[in-house]
């Protein structure tokens, strides 16, 4: 059976994978990573804790990268496919979706950026994946922005995927139910993007 075929199939577990496991994985670095709000020795030592779990390279594999590179790569399909209608209908869930399709490119490029930055740095270039390394990428200004922004994209690009996960998946069928999933995706967006941010101001 071809892509047609199997779209419905493909845009579920699309939409699964962006909160299990690639959103659980994102919340936890994020709390990872507040732990230089407390200093350089407490970082590090998170950081050896992660470096150093059982099954790594497995748990690299197929808990992270394999759901994220189709996370992300068929996320690029589906925006490529989507029509923004903004401009005629400005209703609030046209923008979030907007938003959604925006933030996703903003993020994957982020990621790809991170990883390349981070993890590619200490498997093959023997940097040591400790304080130093963060804090020698968002030294500058425009480090430090870029960091912002992608945080803030992967945020909202996980939140509101939560909210439309719910949706799609049946969980929240009345309008009542996804106005309440709504406003506590906005208190998770603010929560995550504080701890996010927080953190990433530590390493400057």
């Amino acid at each position: 059976m071809g892509l047609g075929n199997n779209q419905h199939f493909y845009r579920k577990l699309h939409s699964l994978s962006g909160i299990i496991p690639v959103g659980v994985f994102m919340t936890v670095h994020l709390c990872v990573n507040y732990s230089a709000v407390w200093g350089v020795e407490s970082y590090n030592k998170a950081a050896n804790f992660m470096v150093n779990l059982p099954f790594k390279y497995f748990l690299e594999m197929f808990v992270i990268f394999i759901p994220l590179l189709f996370h992300g790569i068929y996320g690029l399909f589906i925006a490529r496919q989507a029509k923004n209608n903004v401009g005629s209908y400005r209703y609030p869930r046209n923008w979030k979706f907007f938003f959604q399709r925006i933030t996703g490119l903003l993020a994957f490029a982020f990621i790809i950026w991170h990883v390349w930055e981070t993890k590619v740095q200490v498997e093959f270039n023997g940097v040591e994946a400790n304080y130093n390394l963060i804090a020698g990428i968002v030294h500058n200004s425009i480090g430090l922005t870029l960091y912002i922004i992608g945080i803030l994209s992967c945020v909202y690009h996980f939140v509101n995927g939560i909210w439309t996960f719910l949706i799609t998946w049946g969980i929240t069928a009345s309008p009542k139910s996804q106005k309440v999933t709504e406003y506590i995706a906005i208190g998770l967006f603010f929560i995550l993007a504080f701890v996010g941010i927080r953190a990433i101001l530590a390493f400057a």
